[in-house]
C-alpha cells in the first residue's frame, strides 16, 4: 500500500508539473498587453501624432484577433510635446501604471533620451524590464555606437534610406546641383552626412551648392530658405524634414516658384500631400519602406482606416511591430519583456505591409525592402487619393532587403 501511495504521489506530482508547464506555455492567451505610445499630441507636430496614435490603436484591434500568441493589444497614448524631458516624465507615468512596452518615433532626440532611460530603468528593476519599440526614429547611431539590447527599431534607418536614394539618384544625369535643407537635430545632421558620403561614392560630379539647418517644428515661413535654394542654382533639394517642417517647405516652394526636384523621406506624412496639391508631379520623390498600394489585405485595411477616420494610414512600421511582437510572444510562450526580447532577436516574419522582414540580432535593426516613389496623379492601378488631392505616390523602384541593408558597428551587451 505504501508503494502504491508513493507511485500515486509521484504520478500526481508529474501530472501537476505538466499542467503547470502547460499553463505557463499558454499563460498569455487572452492576456492584455499594453503599449505606451509616447509622441506629440500638441504643438505643430500634433497632426502627425494624432494620425499615428489612431493608426496604432486601429491595428492593435486587428492584430489582437490575428496574433499567434492569442494576446490582446491595447495602446495607451501619452503626449510628450516632442520634448525629451517631458518624454521621461511620461515614461515614469507609464511604468507606474505597470506598462512594460513603449513605442515612440517622432524625433531622434526624444528616442535617444528614452533609450538611455529604459536601459537605466531595466538595470535598476530586474524582473520588471520594459522594451522600447522604435517606430520611426531613424538616427543610425541607435543601432550602431548607441545600440541597446532593450531597443528595437522597425523603421529603416537614415543610412539604409540614403543608400537606396543615392543609388537611384546616380542614374539621373539631369541631377547636377543639390541643396541640403534639414532640421537642426540628430536626424537632420545624419541625413546630410549620409547623403554626402553616398553621393561622393556614386556620383562625385554632383555639386552640393548649399546647405542649411533650421530649428525643429518652429519655422512657420520657409520663404527665406526657398530664396536661398533658388539663388544657389540647385536643381534638387534633399531633405529629411517631416510634418509641418516639410508641409510648410513645399508650400513655400510652390508660392516662391521653385520648380526643382525634392528628394524626401516623408512626403506622405500628414499635411505635406495637401501642401503639394497637384503641383510637384514627377518632381517630388520619397524613399520609404512602403507606399499606398501595397496590395491584398493592406489595401482593404487602408480603405477601412480612411472610411473610419477620414485620414490616411502611412506609418507602416505599426504592422511590423505587431507582427514581430505577436510572433515573439508565441515563440517565448510568455509576455514577459525579458523573454520576448530574446525571442525577437533574429526573428523573421511576414508583414501584410511589405512582405518578409527580419529583426537583425546583431543590432536590433529591422531588415526590410525599401521603395522609391514619385508624386503623381492617381490612375487605375494607383488609385488611392492621398488627403483627397487626386494625387498619390507611385512606385518607381524597389530595393530588396539585401540591397537596402547597411553594416553595423554595434557591440551588443546582453543581460547576463
Amino acid at each position: 500500500m505504501l508503494e502504491l501511495n508513493m507511485k500515486f504521489g509521484v504520478r500526481s506530482i508529474v501530472a501537476a508539473s505538466m499542467a503547470l508547464c502547460a499553463f505557463g506555455a499558454f499563460a498569455q492567451k487572452g492576456e492584455t498587453v499594453k503599449i505606451a505610445w509616447i509622441d506629440p499630441l500638441s504643438g505643430l507636430m500634433a497632426p502627425v501624432g494624432n494620425n499615428q496614435l489612431k493608426s496604432f490603436q486601429f491595428f492593435a484591434e486587428k492584430y489582437s484577433a490575428l496574433n499567434k500568441a492569442g494576446v490582446k493589444f491595447e495602446v495607451v497614448g501619452f503626449d510628450n510635446k516632442l520634448s525629451p524631458a517631458e518624454s521621461l516624465n511620461v515614461l515614469k507615468a507609464a511604468t507606474d501604471q505597470g506598462i512594460r512596452y513603449i513605442t515612440q518615433g517622432n524625433g531622434s532626440g526624444v528616442a535617444g533620451a528614452l533609450i538611455e532611460a529604459v536601459s537605466k530603468y531595466n538595470e535598476r528593476n530586474p524582473g520588471k524590464e520594459i522594451i522600447f519599440l522604435n517606430h520611426s526614429a531613424v538616427d543610425p547611431d541607435f543601432t550602431n555606437s548607441k545600440c541597446n539590447y532593450w531597443h528595437f527599431r522597425f523603421d529603416a534607418d537614415t543610412s539604409m534610406k540614403m543608400e537606396a536614394l543615392t543609388t537611384f539618384m546616380k542614374d539621373r544625369p539631369e541631377t547636377k546641383k543639390i541643396f541640403l535643407l534639414n532640421q537642426n537635430y540628430s536626424h537632420g545632421h545624419q541625413v546630410a552626412k549620409f547623403f554626402k558620403e553616398g553621393i561622393s561614392r556614386k556620383r562625385p560630379d554632383i555639386q552640393i551648392v548649399g546647405e542649411d539647418l533650421h530649428p525643429l517644428a518652429q519655422v512657420r515661413d520657409f520663404a527665406p530658405y526657398i530664396a536661398k535654394i533658388k539663388a544657389s542654382g540647385a536643381d534638387s533639394v534633399v531633405t529629411g524634414n517631416w510634418g509641418s517642417d516639410l508641409a510648410l517647405l513645399v508650400k513655400a516652394a510652390n508660392e516662391g516658384g521653385y520648380n526643382g526636384n525634392f528628394y524626401t523621406y516623408y512626403t506622405g506624412v500628414t499635411g505635406t500631400p495637401t501642401a503639394l496639391g497637384k503641383s510637384g508631379e514627377g518632381r517630388v520623390f520619397q524613399i520609404a519602406y512602403g507606399h499606398y498600394k501595397m496590395g491584398g489585405q493592406m489595401d482593404k485595411w487602408q480603405d477601412e482606416f480612411k472610411a473610419k477616420f477620414n485620414d490616411d494610414f502611412y506609418t507602416g512600421s505599426v504592422h511590423s511591430i505587431f507582427a514581430v511582437l505577436g510572433d515573439a510572444m508565441a515563440k517565448a510562450k510568455s509576455t514577459d519583456p525579458a523573454k520576448v526580447a530574446a525571442a525577437m532577436e533574429g526573428l523573421t516574419t511576414t508583414s501584410v505591409f511589405n512582405g518578409e522582414v527580419q529583426m537583425r540580432k546583431t543590432d536590433h535593426q529591422l531588415q526590410q525592402p525599401l521603395y522609391l516613389t514619385v508624386w503623381s496623379k492617381v490612375d487605375k492601378k494607383y488609385n488611392y487619393s492621398v488627403e483627397n488631392t487626386g494625387m498619390t505616390l507611385v512606385p518607381v523602384k524597389e530595393f530588396p532587403s539585401y540591397v537596402s541593408s547597411t553594416p553595423t558597428s554595434c557591440q551588443m551587451k546582453r543581460p547576463g
